[in-house]
Parts: C-alpha cells; sequence; structure tokens
C-alpha cells in the first residue's frame, strides 16, 4: 500500500491589505508549488445581505474543502495558503463577539506548518470587501495574539513591492531548511 507522505501547508496570513493573496501567488509561483486561494472572497462577494454567523460558518467549511482538495492533488513537499480559517475566529470575534465552537474546535485539529505574517506596512488599499482602515494596528495585534494562543511556528515579513516578496521567501527558505 502506498503512504501519502506529509504535505506541509504554509500559510500567509495578515491583516486586510497586507498583500496576502499577491504574495501568496507569488510564491507558490517561485516555488512551483499549488496554492490554496482565499474562500471568504469568493464567498463575500456573491453575498447580498449583511454577513451573518452562519456565513462564517459556511467560510470556515469552504475554506477547509479548498484546501483538502489541493493537498488531495497536490505532489509537492508543500502548498501555499492564501489565509486560513483562523480568518474566520479572527472576523466573527470582531463582528459577532464570539467564535463558532466548530471553528474553535477545527483550530487544534488542523495546524499549519508554518505561517508568513505580513506586516502592516503597505499602504492599505480600498475594497469593497475591506472594513477596517483604521484598525490595522489593533488586527495585527490579534494575528499575533491568536498565533501565540495557536502555538504557531511563524514569523513577520515586512517589505514593499519587490522585497516584500523576496523577504516571504527567506523565511520560507529558513523554515523548509529546519525541517530537513
Amino acid at each position: 500500500m502506498n503512504k501519502r507522505k506529509h504535505i506541509k501547508k504554509i500559510a500567509i496570513v495578515g491583516p486586510e491589505s497586507t498583500g496576502k493573496s499577491t504574495i501568496a501567488a507569488a510564491m507558490a509561483k517561485y516555488y512551483q508549488v499549488p496554492w490554496v486561494p482565499e474562500y471568504a472572497r469568493y464567498y463575500c462577494e456573491a453575498l447580498t445581505e449583511p454577513c451573518t454567523l452562519q456565513d462564517e460558518v459556511n467560510m470556515f467549511h469552504g475554506q477547509v474543502a479548498l484546501e483538502q482538495s489541493v493537498l488531495a492533488m497536490a505532489e509537492t513537499d508543500f502548498i501555499i495558503c492564501d489565509t486560513t480559517f483562523l480568518t474566520v475566529k479572527i472576523w466573527s470575534d470582531a463582528f459577532f463577539g464570539e467564535t463558532p465552537q466548530i471553528v474553535l474546535h477545527a483550530l487544534q485539529q488542523n495546524p499549519y506548518d508554518f505561517y508568513v505574517l505580513l506586516d502592516i506596512d503597505l499602504p492599505w488599499e480600498d475594497d469593497p470587501l475591506r472594513d477596517f482602515p483604521n484598525q490595522r494596528e489593533h488586527f495585527m495585534e490579534v494575528w499575533h495574539k491568536e498565533l501565540k494562543t495557536l502555538g504557531a511556528n511563524y514569523k513577520v515579513v515586512s517589505g514593499i513591492g519587490e522585497d516584500r516578496l523576496k523577504n516571504a521567501v527567506e523565511v520560507v527558505d529558513e523554515f523548509w531548511l529546519s525541517t530537513v
């Protein structure tokens, strides 16, 4: 029987407007590995009513399913994830003051091997799906707190333009070398 190897998951996370999708796509291209897009973006673009706690649960399920489908097809040593469902916890807490229990339970059951936490040093870019241009420092603190609570292995990456990608590649290379 052919036992499938463990494919490492590298997550690109951070507050709004920090370049997560751009960096995730660029890193996947650089390393020539699959990447998992942010399911919530597609989901929220289709919403016709304000987001509810049930929508957050739906986004959780969508992100997990998308990630599992990419993992099932991956033939590489790792994949890149454009955010994780930890974002569902952060947004649920911010908007509704609570996190659905299914998300809390899954946080411990679905670890990521390494997180790249993107800094808030990029200028804010308006987007209809972004909500908190004046609370970036607050959400950066929230990300640090949540990652520390999980005991996550993570590094903060800053830089503008190509420097941001170069710095992200550098921390992922350091992580990768520490695992072989």
